[in-house]
């Protein structure tokens, strides 16, 4: 799901923040980023969400090349994420129900999902007695877990919760995790970004630490039939880039998503392996410029987007 592939980031000539990181995060895990303040583990989020760009390396989520996310793409792109920031971000001039259902609001869900969804929410976070209550007449972890709420309103791909646990006791922060495995186990995939080592003690869950930017180690590493798969694959295709270049123009198969779409638009997309309307949301300005696309073709994709980014 997640590939962070020889990254470096720095933010003046002196400050290297991370110096080239190597992981991935396969679907369906739960995964610590541990190490002490300034490590660098903060930095991982911000590149993870585009809110920073990377001075070398690639990051992937799925399909997905972070870095060369277009502005315009960027709000679908953060649809597929949940987050939880350090400082919790919760609206103040909102109740915590309100809250919740904001985020619900701004895709355009029918007030029934919207109900029913944040019910949902605050039944998994412990918090419906407090539905009506400002965030202001909240405890400390009762705000963390109305955060947790919130973020899990769009059905994201991936949570990431950064610090979570910072200024709560024992007890709340037990409440925390608790809540983060049973989103784990309903499918899922979690990363928690902690300098609190007393949150790993006993796991189980895999814990990438990192110590002055670098990847001081990875524990728990899972072996993935996936990973296996790719590697097979790359294995069988041919070697010479003509030979790749013929395999894949006799394999590009187009998603059944693309069928209303004028011949000229689809012949396109096969010419430069657009697949799926996943891979489209990836492609940059310049992309569109090398498919030398007419005004028309382009109208017709950017209606294309417009309409799959509702549905979904």
């Amino acid at each position: 799901m997640v590939t962070f592939d020889t990254v470096t980031k720095k933010y003046k000539e002196d400050i290297t923040a991370l110096q080239d990181v190597s992981f991935q995060i396969e679907e369906g895990e739960f995964c610590f980023v541990v190490g002490p303040s300034g490590a660098g583990k903060s930095t991982i989020m911000r590149l993870l969400i585009r809110e920073e760009v990377p001075t070398s390396g690639s990051i992937f989520f799925k399909d997905i090349e972070v870095p060369k996310l277009t502005r315009r793409l960027l709000p679908a792109y953060r649809q597929k994420l949940g987050v939880v920031f350090q400082d919790i971000k919760l609206l103040q001039t909102k109740t915590l129900e309100e809250n919740i259902a904001f985020a619900l609001e701004i895709l355009d869900k029918s007030h029934k999902e919207i109900k029913d969804t944040t019910d949902y929410l605050l039944d998994l976070v412990d918090l419906r007695e407090r539905r009506t209550q400002f965030p202001n007449e909240l405890s400390g972890g009762e705000q963390q877990r109305g955060a947790i709420a919130r973020a899990l309103a769009n059905k994201p791909d991936l949570f990431i919760a950064d610090e979570p646990t910072g200024n709560l006791d024992s007890e709340n922060a037990k409440q925390i995790l608790d809540i983060l495995n049973t989103i784990n186990r309903n499918g899922t995939t979690v990363m928690v970004i902690s300098h609190d080592f007393n949150l790993i003690n006993n796991s189980k869950n895999r814990i990438i630490n990192i110590i002055n930017g670098k990847l001081n180690s990875d524990t728990g590493k899972k072996e993935t039939k996936k990973i296996l798969d790719e590697e097979k694959k790359e294995e069988d295709m041919p070697k010479s880039k003509e030979e790749r270049k013929e395999v894949e123009k006799k394999d590009i198969k187009l998603s059944e998503e693309f069928d209303d779409l004028s011949k000229s638009v689809k012949e396109k997309l096969k010419k430069f392996a657009i697949k799926t309307p996943q891979t489209l949301l990836n492609i940059t300005e310049g992309d569109l410029k090398n498919m030398d696309l007419k005004s028309k073709e382009r109208g017709e994709l950017e209606n294309f987007v417009r309409a799959y980014l509702k549905k979904q």
